[in-house]
């Protein structure tokens, strides 16, 4: 066997670098996971196109996970077959789908939690009314999946779960989205297993999605309500939608043209709700969910 490379001290500092970056990201990761913000579907679906979470041993995951702790750890992996040294990249499909229903089990409630789909035209407001349900603790609000290129202020499993074409195409051929879309040369899914494990927990769940993905929700899980966020009239939504500074004429007519088409698609909801207030909106939806 020949000797190993040598680096140099630059190649030798990037990858020190890396390795703490790594850590760091790991424990930040560990650290989410002990206060009930991450769940194992979260940290499963991270792993897919985060390396440092990726090399995460299966074991740190599970001592991490309240209520587990090393015996309980070490007896699940034992169990299920899985290495001591076993890394979360290296798990096969059948090792995945048995750790979540192991947790599944465990988390199951007495009475499921209520899934409210919120949709409406471009431009009405609905990542606004999301983004306050998720202040308000009342429900768990899913991260989707994108093929899209992250924004400088977007992080990984925090504002979508960015994966390749190849990544996406692997997960509809195996089912593993609630409802998926293609838009402006893009696609966006919502992965399935965390939505019902957060069902199953007890936890009411809002989806904030376009109209033909809420249509999607709704034949997959029919007892799913269906919210339509209005605005308060037609001239606020342009106003609204011309205020953009990134779109051009021509993006902007066609959003105006969407616009139209997908509020005719109002009465397939089951509840419509003109946003006003997003306050209202806010306690309108929580009042659904009791």
């Amino acid at each position: 066997m020949g000797a190993p490379p040598q680096l140099t001290p630059e190649q030798r500092s990037a990858a020190l670098l890396k390795a703490a970056a790594s850590r760091k990201r790991r424990a930040e990761v560990k650290n989410r996971i002990k206060s009930s913000e991450l769940t194992i579907d979260h940290v499963l679906e991270l792993a897919q196109n985060d390396e440092a979470v990726a090399k995460m041993r299966v074991r740190e995951l599970l001592e991490a996970l309240s209520g587990v702790g090393k015996v309980r750890a070490n007896a699940l992996m034992e169990k299920l077959n899985i290495s001591a040294t076993r890394r979360i990249a290296g798990l096969g499909r059948h090792q995945i789908k048995e750790l979540r229903n192991e947790f599944m089990k465990t988390t199951h409630a007495a009475r499921p939690g209520k899934l409210l789909v919120l949709s409406g035209p471009g431009g009405v407001g609905k990542s606004t009314v999301a983004s306050q349900l998720r202040k308000s603790g009342d429900f768990w609000v899913s991260v989707s999946a994108t093929t899209r290129a992250s924004r400088s202020n977007e992080l990984n499993g925090i504002d979508y779960y960015f994966i390749s074409d190849e990544e996406f195409d692997r997960r509809i051929k195996h089912d593993e989205f609630l409802e998926w879309a293609e838009f402006a040369g893009n696609r966006y899914g919502t992965p399935s297993a965390e939505v019902q494990d957060a069902l199953n927990r007890g936890e009411n769940v809002l989806l904030e999605i376009e109209i033909d993905g809420a249509k999607q929700v709704k034949s997959h899980l029919p007892a799913a309500v269906l919210v339509f966020l209005e605005p308060p009239s037609w001239e606020e939504l342009v106003a609204r939608l011309e205020g953009r500074g990134t779109d051009g004429p021509d993006r902007r007519a066609h959003r105006l043209q969407l616009a139209q088409e997908e509020l005719a698609a109002a009465s397939f909801f089951d509840h419509v709700i003109v946003n006003d207030s997003v306050e209202r909106v806010v306690a309108q939806l929580v009042s659904l969910a009791s």
